[in-house]
């Protein structure tokens, strides 16, 4: 489903080189759940980045259901990130000015469906999420976790092959933060979705498929040198 090979990352800062990723590999079959751990500042989000095609790398490649992500020009891109890549971040990102259903038809909208669909298809998710009694909310109207789980729904709007997720429970209170990643551990289930998560926190990564470490620019299972 998803591979990286011989990931590099540089950032330049003033006179300073920093080479974020260092020869990195990655590969996640299809309906695997992937935690990646590491100290702050190791790359956790750059690595994300380059994966959903954010970002490009300095090297290597991604390769996305067989084809190349990272070569392909912006335009195609973006289009495939749309229709293939949901992303889920530690902090919600929606538009304060439209409701919960219209935060979560936007992907749907932007890959060129019709208001009724998209509307019926946010519907949907966002009910899946426990939110059907919240679809003409606005953002400020909900709580915190109630915000992250729209952002959940619309990242899944467009049934991606791949969900990226950044410390999607990090802006949560400990309550809120279990409630959430028990809904995504049970939609990852019922829906086999691929997800690889950065997270710091181990007891969310211990109970993922496969949990790995990033240090000093590459990837490791947890527990192995």
């Amino acid at each position: 489903m998803l591979e990286a090979r011989e990931l590099w990352k540089t950032y330049v800062l003033g006179q300073s080189r920093i080479e974020v990723l260092r020869g990195l590999d990655l590969n996640v079959p299809e309906g695997e759940f992937v935690s990646i751990v590491g100290a702050s500042g190791t790359g956790k989000s750059t690595l994300l980045h380059l994966l959903g095609g954010l970002d490009h790398p300095d090297q290597g490649r991604v390769m996305l259901a067989g084809e190349p992500l990272n070569t392909a020009d912006e335009g195609q891109i973006a289009v495939r990130r749309n229709r293939q890549i949901g992303f889920v971040f530690q902090f919600h990102h929606l538009l304060p000015e439209f409701t919960a259903l219209e935060n979560a038809a936007m992907p749907r909208r932007i890959a060129g469906a019709g208001e009724r669909e998209a509307r019926a298809a946010a519907e949907e998710r966002l009910r899946d999420v426990g939110l059907g009694e919240r679809l003409g909310h606005l953002p400020n109207q909900l709580s915190g976790g109630e915000r992250q789980r729209v952002a959940f729904a619309r990242a899944l709007v467009n049934d991606p092959a791949l969900l990226l997720m950044d410390e999607p429970t990090g802006n949560l209170d400990p309550k809120s933060a279990a409630a959430m990643f028990n809904l995504v551990l049970e939609t990852q289930r019922r829906r086999s979705l691929t997800i690889v998560m950065a997270t710091h926190n181990m007891d969310l990564a211990a109970r993922t498929s496969r949990c790995l470490n990033l240090e000093e620019g590459r990837l490791a299972e947890k527990g192995q040198p």
